[in-house]
Order: structure tokens, then C-alpha cells, then sequence
């Protein structure tokens, strides 16, 4: 049954329809929410690189970290240097004096402490994961671990991180370091396990030192000298099964990682190409940004939904009544703009709903 109306009615209807059916809350339900949170992170100094990374990030169901830079703060110190002949501690500063890796740079540290200039080495060559080389008339110079260098026997197992120095008809050189945790590394990881997350540890480091650190914070899984090639390995294992890991790390040897994982974390003292791998980068020397990234992301979410729960709901209750006719052009223009507001409003809940969860188990 057709029902004649004036045209000029029939105007007013369409222009209302028009105005109803304008998308503007559906298009601000996921970018608001986007903006909200990065700002959110931005101003707790974690640095959001990806525009998909809070969706995957709010994925995750698993993280996996690192230890030295990312659980520990990074700064090792080395303990023996009383010990170390000079010769072969300013020889093996200079090979050191090439890489970025925190031993490294700790063994020049120590090495200026005493007063002394390490020499410019050149074609010093660096091994992703194992060390610095350098060649020689009477072969090789070698500075990393100790199957890198060749060392063989369970000298000097204490749980010290360490690295060797190798020359062609000398004796093999040991450094030992010790490096504090994050001082907030165990509640962190102890309040994520709570929240749900597994949690593993994957070093290149010794086994010892592995241990000692995993145990120190309360992880149970924890693998030791994983080269970069057996980290992304293992991250691929794990996402075959259908494993989402948050992959939380530093060095040049976690870039890989980083890179392979479903999400990655890493610490503004990282190198580069770690930073440059990672979705996300934090400041400071806490890891409770870690753990703020996830409640964020999560939160993030479930805003989404209910931002698009909110637009569809508009939608279905206004444009069957501008159809009708029972909604004027003001009218429309009026209910298009508070769907919008109510859209940015409840995005902006996300400032205060954190705040309130800090300390709190994650949003699942």
C-alpha cells in the first residue's frame, strides 16, 4: 500500500535518512580507541611502532624474554678484572670495543676503570650470538663464548655470566660479569603468571646463569646458549602449534626473535636492530611497562567491541525511524553527533580504567 506524501516531506525524509545513516561513529569505533591508548602508553613512555601491534598484543597468550637487558637491567660488571693480566685485558677491550652486546661494553668500562686505553683494532668481524673475531698471521683472535672460542671442561661454572678470549698458543682467557634484575623483574613475571600468561626465558647465556635468573624470578621454562637461529626455531615450533608469544628482548642476537614473533616488546637501551624489529619499545628501568602494554592492549579491545556493539545499535534503532519519517533533519543531525561523542567518551575511558587496574590481574 503506497501512501503519497508531499514532496517536499519526502525531502526532509531523505535528508534525514542521509544524515542518520552517516558512518561517523562506526569510522571513529576502532581508531579512537587506537589513538586513546598509544597516547595512554606514550605518556608511560612505551612507544607503539605498529598499527596492529595492541591487536596482537592482546592475543598473546604466551611471552617469552630474555635475560641480559631485558630481566637484568643490562649493566654487567666484571668481577675478576684484579685477576686478568693487562695484556690480555686491554687486547681483549679492544675486540670488545667493536660490539654493542651489554659484556662487551662492560669489559671496556672496566678496562678504561683501570686506567687503561684499549688498542683500535681493525676487520674485527662480530657472529651474531657468539662473538668477535679477528684474523691474525698466526690465526684467529676470538672474544664470545666459550664454544665459540673453543673452550672446553666445566672451568669455572659459578653462575656469572661470561665470556672468553682465544689466541692462537695462549691459554683461554676467562671474563666473569655479574649483572643485577630489573628491580622489579620477579613481581612482574610473578603477576603475569598470576594473570594467565606461560612464560619462558631464552638465553644464549650460559646455563648456569640461566638458571639462576630464571629461578631468581620464578620462571620454570627456560632454555640456555640458544643461538638467534634456535630462538626464531623455537618461536616458529610454538606458532605452528598455534601459540601466540609476546617476545620480549634486547640484543642484536633477539632481533630475529623479535621479528618472527606473533608480538614483540623491547627496551629503549636495546640495540638498533632490536628496536627497529620490535612492535614496541619502553622506557626506563622498570619492566612493569611490560605488564602495562598487555592491560592496555586488552582493555583496548574490549572498548573496540563496544564501540562497535554501540555504532550497530545506533544504526538499527534510528534508521528504521528516519525511514518512517518520525525523525526530522535537526533531529538526525543531533543523534549522528552524540553517537559520535558517546563513541569518543567511552574510548576515553581507557585513561582511567588503567589507572584503576594497575595491580590488578590483566582483562582476559
Amino acid at each position: 500500500l503506497l501512501i503519497e506524501v508531499p514532496w517536499q516531506q519526502a525531502l526532509l525524509n531523505a535528508i534525514a535518512v542521509l544524515i542518520i545513516t552517516c558512518p561517523c561513529a562506526l569510522a571513529l569505533a576502532i581508531p579512537v580507541v587506537q589513538v586513546v591508548a598509544i597516547s595512554r602508553l606514550l605518556r608511560r613512555g612505551v612507544l607503539v611502532k605498529s598499527g596492529t601491534a595492541l591487536e596482537r598484543l592482546a592475543a598473546a597468550e604466551m611471552i617469552a624474554f630474555d635475560k641480559t637487558g631485558t630481566l637484568t637491567v643490562g649493566r654487567p660488571e666484571l668481577v675478576d678484572a684484579a685477576t686478568i693480566e693487562t695484556s690480555s685485558l686491554t687486547q681483549a677491550a679492544g675486540l670488545a670495543a667493536r660490539s654493542r652486546h651489554p659484556l662487551a661494553r662492560a669489559l671496556v668500562r672496566s678496562t678504561e676503570a683501570k686506567g687503561l686505553v684499549p688498542p683500535t683494532l681493525a676487520d674485527v668481524r662480530e657472529v651474531a650470538g657468539q662473538g668477535l673475531e679477528m684474523e691474525t698471521k698466526a690465526g684467529p683472535i676470538r672474544l664470545g663464548s666459550r664454544r665459540f672460542c673453543g673452550v672446553t671442561g666445566t672451568d669455572g661454572e659459578q653462575s656469572g655470566s661470561e665470556i672468553w678470549l682465544a689466541r692462537p698458543d695462549a691459554a683461554p682467557v676467562r671474563f666473569v660479569f655479574a649483572d643485577q634484575l630489573r628491580s622489579d623483574a620477579a613481581d612482574v613475571v610473578q603477576t603475569l603468571a598470576a594473570d594467565g600468561y606461560q612464560l619462558a626465558l631464552l638465553s644464549g647465556d650460559r646455563a648456569p646463569a640461566v638458571a639462576a635468573a630464571a629461578n631468581a624470578v620464578g620462571i620454570a621454562d627456560f632454555r640456555a646458549q640458544l643461538s638467534p637461529l634456535d630462538k626464531v626455531a623455537h618461536l616458529r615450533a610454538l606458532a605452528d602449534q598455534g601459540r601466540r608469544v609476546l617476545m620480549v628482548g634486547d640484543g642484536l642476537n633477539d632481533a630475529p626473535a623479535l621479528a618472527v614473533a606473533h608480538v614483540s616488546l623491547s627496551p629503549a637501551t636495546a640495540a638498533d636492530i632490536a628496536q627497529t624489529a620490535a612492535d614496541i619499545v619502553f622506557q626506563g628501568d622498570r619492566l612493569e611497562p611490560v605488564r602495562e602494554s598487555l592491560i592496555v592492549a586488552k582493555r583496548a579491545r574490549v572498548l573496540v567491541i563496544e564501540n562497535l556493539v554501540l555504532s550497530l545499535a545506533y544504526n538499527m534503532l534510528t534508521v528504521p525511524l528516519a525511514v518512517a519519517g518520525m525523525v526530522t533533519p535537526l533531529i538526525a543531525a543531533i543523534a549522528m553527533s552524540l553517537s559520535s561523542l558517546i563513541v569518543i567518551l567511552n574510548a576515553l575511558r581507557l585513561r582511567s580504567s588503567v589507572a584503576r587496574s594497575r595491580g590488578q590481574p590483566a582483562l582476559n
